[in-house]
């Protein structure tokens, strides 16, 4: 059964930092491109960041960009978000999610089915 838990979200103020986990088991995971993606309340899903499935290649929103970066260990079946200088409007529910291949259009995707698998998110609140 394919699965990706999430883990590592909690409360953090201003500036400050925190590092999620995504770990994944069921499925060929050193196949897949690699996302993290938000849903802030009352907003629609955001795309934060990509990796693709050999990990040379990472991509991310320019809200993001110079404080975020993501990683993948594909001997651990693990993807890691590491994320600096935290903002309030970084608060939201943080999704990892999965698409086969190496493909350039998750940057696109809007819906959480549109990718293969994905997690059940972990919360990121940013406040003092």
């Amino acid at each position: 059964q394919e699965q990706l838990v999430e883990s590592g979200g909690g409360l953090v103020q201003p500036g400050g930092s925190l590092r999620l986990s995504c770990a994944a088991s069921g499925f060929t995971f050193s196949s897949y491109t690699m996302s993290w993606v938000r849903q802030a309340p009352g907003k629609g899903l955001e795309w934060v960041s990509d990796i693709n499935s050999g990990g040379f290649s990472t991509y991310y929103a320019d809200s993001v960009k110079g404080r975020f970066t993501i990683s993948r260990d594909n001997a651990k079946n693990t993807l890691y978000l590491q994320m600096n200088s935290l903002k309030p409007e970084d608060t939201a529910l943080y999704y990892c999610a999965a698409a086969y291949g190496d493909d350039s259009a998750v940057r696109y995707y809007t819906a959480l089915y549109e990718y293969n698998y994905w997690g059940q998110g972990t919360q990121v609140t940013v406040s003092s």
